[in-house]
């Protein structure tokens, strides 16, 4: 049984035909919303940034919302091994009571977010390196400055009709703004490609911690950030509600540029909203053609079906063992050991690449 997909686009197989998986040809690494599912590549995150692209030092992008953001903060430190394992660590750990309410979610986030990145706000902003590209999106109009929670909720249910309608539409309630390396914001994201208004902010030791706050403030569950320094001003929430699994003009990268992307399905979806329009997934739209230099390693439905509840560690889990939190815990800590038969099977491909294994993305 293999435990990894591998899914490429027509530039990236051709290249990885011809030269196998290099790791001085990756030059991006996302990462994708999606809480939970995240732990499952704490193993394959340590290799890949603990070993494999340390040996190739280059300029790489690291792209990430929710969740993502977290994980590719996490690379960005001295210590990644150790930085991947205090993430798995405290994200697995949280505690809330049976029926939580706003401030109980915040004030667990904001505490995990102190401890994971307190102290390391300047290594991981100016890592030699990489260049860290924080993704998240802030409210026009209705929601805008949303004065409580049902007015939150109206503006939200508004978004999921316009959205609804089209991703387009979506622009009108909802902007982009990625919280950029004070380096450089991604060349091949500066000029348009969406509907979406795109603002690039610094992103600095004072801000750090609020960016990655904000880039994982699920709406409605968490208060909007109100405040991100160096940033526009407004309220800010979940990147994932309009970059869900970061689809995003990669083919603006040079010929020989390869996108390496560890993620927990083979296809992408564009934004939160998007899940259940299989017709706007990247790939099937009139942008498909951004995915052309992109590798996809994703956990197989075989591999999946050997982990706790036969899935990867979702939000659901919460609900499903409400306050037996060392259930849900253990189950998360086997599913985290699991993941290292994704780390192994990547680190063989490199080693002797089984060309038979590559799908077409």
């Amino acid at each position: 049984m293999n435990a990894l997909s591998f899914h490429a686009g027509p530039r990236a197989l051709a290249h990885i035909r011809a030269h196998g998986l290099r790791a001085a040809d990756v030059a991006v690494v996302p990462a994708a919303a999606g809480g939970p599912k995240g732990l499952i590549f704490q193993s394959l995150d340590q290799w890949l940034f603990g070993t494999w692209l340390p040996a190739s030092p280059r300029e790489r992008s690291l792209i990430g919302s929710s969740i993502g953001a977290w994980r590719m903060a996490a690379a960005c430190h001295a210590d990644p091994v150790a930085a991947f394992a205090r993430l798995g660590e405290l994200y697995t750990n949280q505690r809330y009571s049976a029926k939580p309410d706003r401030q109980e979610i915040d004030r667990v986030c904001q505490r995990l977010l102190a401890d994971f990145i307190g102290g390391y706000e300047r290594e991981v902003v100016n890592h030699p390196d990489y260049r860290l590209h924080l993704l998240t999106v802030r409210g026009l109009r209705a929601l805008a400055a949303p004065p409580h929670a049902r007015a939150e909720l109206t503006g939200f249910a508004v978004a999921s009709l316009l959205n609804l309608a089209s991703r387009e539409r979506l622009a009108h309630l909802l902007e982009r703004v990625v919280v950029s390396d004070l380096r450089g914001a991604p060349h091949w994201m500066q000029s348009g490609f969406d509907k979406f208004t795109t603002h690039f902010a610094p992103l600095t030791e004072n801000n750090l911690g609020t960016a990655l706050l904000a880039s994982g403030t699920l709406p409605l569950i968490m208060a909007p950030v109100r405040s991100l320094a160096d940033a526009p001003q407004g309220s800010y929430w979940d990147g994932g509600i309009i970059d869900y699994h970061l689809a995003l003009p990669y083919s603006r990268l040079d010929e020989q540029e390869i996108v390496l992307y560890p993620h927990f399905t083979p296809h992408i979806v564009p934004g939160w909203l998007d899940k259940s329009m299989p017709w706007r997934w990247a790939g099937r739209g009139p942008n498909r053609g951004w995915m052309d230099n992109v590798l996809i390693v994703a956990p197989t439905p075989e591999f999946l079906r050997t982990l706790p509840r036969g899935k990867l560690p979702d939000r659901k889990d919460f609900k499903f063992h409400g306050t037996d939190h060392d259930a849900r815990i253990s189950n998360w800590r086997h599913a985290i050991g699991e993941g290292g038969r994704l780390r192994d099977e990547l680190a063989a491909f490199v080693q002797a690449p089984d060309m038979s294994r590559l799908q077409s993305l």
